[in-house]
């Protein structure tokens, strides 16, 4: 049952669609950012699919305390530090 679980969650993280806040700032700038919403994206996906995959999702997914995979996170990061406002 573990293991169907592990898979099934690593499966659903492949396909990670972050919220993202289009209206809000991070702080950091002093217009929005959102007009690269859709190009960062892409690079933010192709970074974290390059820089993860099947086992290291496993191996981060049991150490982190927000049972999240490596991919996800990587994801998220590389957004947040382009800019975006995420809320997931």
């Amino acid at each position: 049952m573990k293991k169907m679980l592990c898979v099934i969650m690593l499966l659903h993280a492949c396909s990670y669609k972050p919220i993202v806040d289009t209206a809000g700032r991070s702080g950091t700038f002093d217009k929005s950012q959102a007009v690269e919403l859709t190009n960062d994206l892409q690079h933010c996906e192709s970074i974290a699919k390059k820089n993860s995959n099947f086992i290291s999702n496993i191996l981060y997914w049991s150490v982190s305390p927000t049972m999240e995979t490596k991919y996800k996170s990587l994801t998220r990061k590389c957004l947040i530090n382009r800019g975006h406002s995420i809320l997931n």
